[in-house]
């Protein structure tokens, strides 16, 4: 259990990565390299396997922590805009006490992400990142429509699946403030209002914590087996992933 009262920075600094999923997003398509942006070059995709990204993946922030700062191979990060879908919350909580991402149908949206560009070792690092914790599915989506900002076309890529499925809150999934869709279906709400709304629809049942919002996200990245019993509560009644995939791995 990490001992959060080292110093207060320690715990402000946790929380606010909490809460600030799924991180600062460029707003265009980059190449992150050693922990810097640079502009896109299209030449390095040649020869990666394209990967959707719906979360914190799409984030410089999340790709350092991933990657690490030396001597990291670039890895293109390309604008896209998928149709008939939206990202919306998964039913699980991350380590670092984020509720993250997940892809879910949604007919008639186009939610606004980006494919990451990865060569072998990179995806071998990304599958351990996402597919350790047993949260998530690598799979391919075939017969999808997914436009680049190149304005090419794919209609079929690899993602990350949420396996526990979509968080549900007053019955309907809950879609992500920070990612931009058109004809979005569901309510946005940010991290930090989703860890609220899950502090305050526990309180009447036994893993009710009595202590306020920013304790109970401390207690969520200090406690495993709390944790693990909030994802476990969060599962009822989840919705799986309403579209066809061929899992690939995990």
């Amino acid at each position: 259990m990490t001992d959060w009262h080292n110093t207060s920075a320690d715990r402000d600094t946790a929380l606010a990565r909490a809460r600030g999923y799924p991180y600062a997003l460029p707003v265009e398509s980059y190449v992150w390299v050693n922990d810097e942006v640079i502009p896109f070059d299209p030449s390095l995709c040649a020869g990666r396997t394209p990967v959707l990204a719906v979360g914190s993946n799409q984030a410089p922030a999340q790709l350092t922590r991933k990657f690490g700062r030396d001597a990291a191979a670039p890895i293109p990060v390309q604008r896209c805009h998928v149709r008939d879908f939206d990202v919306v919350y998964a039913a699980h909580i991350a380590r670092y006490g984020s509720v993250p991402a997940m892809l879910q149908a949604s007919p008639g949206t186009e939610v606004s992400l980006f494919v990451t560009w990865l060569d072998d070792g990179q995806l071998e690092i990304m599958n351990h990142t996402e597919l350790d914790s047993a949260h998530y599915h690598y799979g391919l989506l075939e017969d999808v429509v997914v436009t680049l900002d190149d304005g090419s076309g794919m209609q079929e890529l690899h993602a990350y699946v949420g396996r526990r499925g979509t968080l549900l809150h007053d019955g309907a999934p809950v879609a992500l403030t920070g990612i931009a869709a058109r004809n979005r279906r569901h309510q946005a709400m940010d991290c930090a209002g989703m860890l609220a709304t899950l502090h305050a629809r526990l309180v009447s049942t036994a893993l009710a914590h009595d202590g306020s919002v920013d304790d109970f996200v401390i207690r969520l990245i200090e406690d495993h087996g709390y944790r693990e019993a909030c994802v476990d509560a969060l599962g009822e009644g989840a919705v799986a992933f309403g579209y066809p995939y061929r899992v690939v791995a995990g």
